[in-house]
């Protein structure tokens, strides 16, 4: 099973009380096992593969967002605690830059997240601008890039992951149009793997 960065980290500290407490404190040893076990849960990072052609979601959770914003659509994904928090590029490109936005820490799935800190990761493809935004939530409090400028992506390539509980949107390029989109609010997807947005471009 491979672990987003960070899961050691946080895991080996509760693993580790888990075995000094034992002795002397069970009831808390078990506690402190079961954190352990609860973050190296959520940083699993399974495989993923795109189910078919098109632009994939960036994101594990449900569509919170789809909207009209200039001559571009947005698809917000909103990531229960229970999902997958490691993100994927839904198309492949070139990123153009890596902007971190200091903000609130709202819960994600809110109209109000729109001032929530995020990372913007803007990127150049053969259908246009496009933009990933990584958003954090109530009790996120980490946002974690593996990308920068001058990187090249391919579709579902891992770009990052957020701490607990947040939302990840991708701002589709100019050339899609409302007959491309195959999601709606409410839809359940799967990062790198379901398909958001279809095109023979």
């Amino acid at each position: 099973m491979r672990f987003a960065p960070g899961a050691r980290r946080l895991a080996i500290p509760a693993f580790a009380a888990a075995a000094l407490l034992a002795p002397v404190a069970f009831p808390l040893s078990l506690l402190a096992l079961a954190i352990g076990g609860f973050v190296g849960w959520f940083f699993r990072d399974p495989e993923r593969r795109p189910s078919g052609p098109g632009v994939v979601s960036p994101a594990d959770g449900r569509i919170s967002v789809v909207r009209v914003e200039g001559d571009q659509f947005r698809v917000g994904v909103f990531m229960n605690v229970t999902d997958v928090h490691v993100n994927r590029a839904p198309f492949d490109g070139t990123v153009e830059s890596v902007t971190h936005r200091p903000g609130k820490h709202l819960p994600a799935f809110s109209k109000e997240s729109e001032r929530n800190e995020r990372v913007d990761v803007t990127i150049a493809t053969e259908a246009g601008p496009a933009e990933v935004s990584l958003i954090a939530g109530a009790f996120a409090r980490r946002i974690h890039p593996y990308v920068q400028a001058g990187n090249d992506l391919a579709r579902a390539q891992r770009i990052g992951h957020i701490d607990f509980g947040s939302r990840a949107d991708v701002l589709l390029p100019p050339a899609y149009d409302r007959e491309d989109l195959l999601v709606a609010e409410g839809d359940r997807v799967r990062a790198g793997e379901s398909i958001v947005a279809a095109t023979d471009r």
